[in-house]
């Protein structure tokens, strides 16, 4: 999975098409990401202690990395992401589109 904890992202399919967020968890074992204020839900808690008095709460959801698009670091326009091996043989992520690299978290 290419996009990142971290990874500034558009959101290309379902009821947040269009919007744009920052990934605040990734799962590559299930191929999900979940994107701040993106796919919210109503969670409703069973009150647990006098602390926690439950309710209705809003959740953010994970959702498909397919639905979202890294946006490139030059011009913030949806990309993919491709690889590249350095000289000295580290792996870095570059913009497919404009050849940039973007780095861990670049927001």
């Amino acid at each position: 999975m290419k996009i990142r904890k971290g990874d500034k992202v558009r959101v290309l399919s379902g009821k947040d098409r269009g919007r744009e967020g920052v990934v605040t968890a990734a799962f590559p074992e299930r191929s999900k990401v979940i994107v701040k204020g993106m796919n919210v839900a109503k969670r409703h808690t069973k009150p647990r202690s006098q602390e926690d008095p439950g309710g209705i709460i809003d959740k953010e959801m994970p959702m498909d990395v397919s639905n979202v698009a890294v946006l490139s670091p030059k011009d913030d326009k949806p990309t993919r992401v491709g690889y590249k091996v350095n000289d000295d043989g580290t792996k870095i992520r570059v913009c497919r589109r404009t050849g940039a690299e973007i780095k861990e978290g670049d927001v």
